[in-house]
């Protein structure tokens, strides 16, 4: 394994989870380099806190439907909606209650921000809603989205169960989230003011997507012209 190989690897990876992976490989190799079983250490020159994120890229159609046809219940379909049209994060996700769904007047309150509803996620979280009462016909948990084990609490569900049906695929929930961030860059120009204002963004995380999203159309030239 070379320093590019645990480049790659770790540019699919934000936060603290970055961090985390790397402290790992960092000590795996480090603990191999001191026994003889490597000769060089991939990571010596990498730092934790250094962010070296690559250009987002967007998902491939076919790893969305997978997703969308592992989506087979009212929860997951209405989860899936929200991670890829509302950008919604798993722990917004699971926080969200029933005040902050507005049918009335189409709106979709995430992490304080109102939200329309569109016509796709307006039937999900109507289809939801049916399955929920008749489900939990006396539950008294206002959070959105239950399950067998929260509906006799006030608890929310879990980030594992919001997550579950999505493990394993391609188009992740987080990945859903963050492609629907870039189509946003790629659909309504590069402008980090923009993407703050409707996704909540800080500064930092809008510009590397206003850069992305003006990097893949010369990157896309560029394979055309080979």
């Amino acid at each position: 394994m070379t320093r590019d190989d645990v480049l790659t690897y770790v540019k699919t990876l934000h936060g603290h989870q970055r961090c985390d992976q790397l402290v790992a490989l960092r000590s795996l190799f480090t603990w191999a380099k001191r026994n003889g079983l490597v000769f060089r250490n991939p990571t010596s020159r990498i730092k934790v806190g250094q962010n070296e994120y690559g250009m987002l890229q967007p998902i491939l159609p076919e790893q969305v439907e997978n997703s969308i046809a592992a989506a087979t219940t009212p929860a997951a379909r209405l989860v899936l909606a929200l991670a890829a049209v509302h950008a919604a994060r798993v722990a917004q996700i699971a926080t969200l209650t029933l005040d902050d769904v507005d049918l009335g007047n189409r709106r979709l309150t995430i992490a304080g921000r109102a939200r329309p509803l569109d016509d796709v996620t307006l039937k999900l979280v109507t289809d939801w809603l049916g399955h929920r009462r008749r489900r939990w016909p006396s539950t008294a948990n206002l959070h959105l989205l239950i399950n067998n084990q929260t509906a006799n609490t006030t608890s929310r569900a879990g980030n594992h169960w919001i997550s579950a049906p999505m493990r394993g695929q391609a188009a992740t929930l987080e990945r859903l989230r963050v492609d629907r961030q870039l189509e946003e860059a790629l659909t309504h120009g590069p402008d980090p003011l923009h993407l703050a204002e409707v996704f909540g963004l800080d500064e930092k995380t809008a510009m590397r997507y206003a850069d992305s999203a003006r990097a893949l159309p010369e990157q896309a030239a560029e394979q055309h012209l080979r």
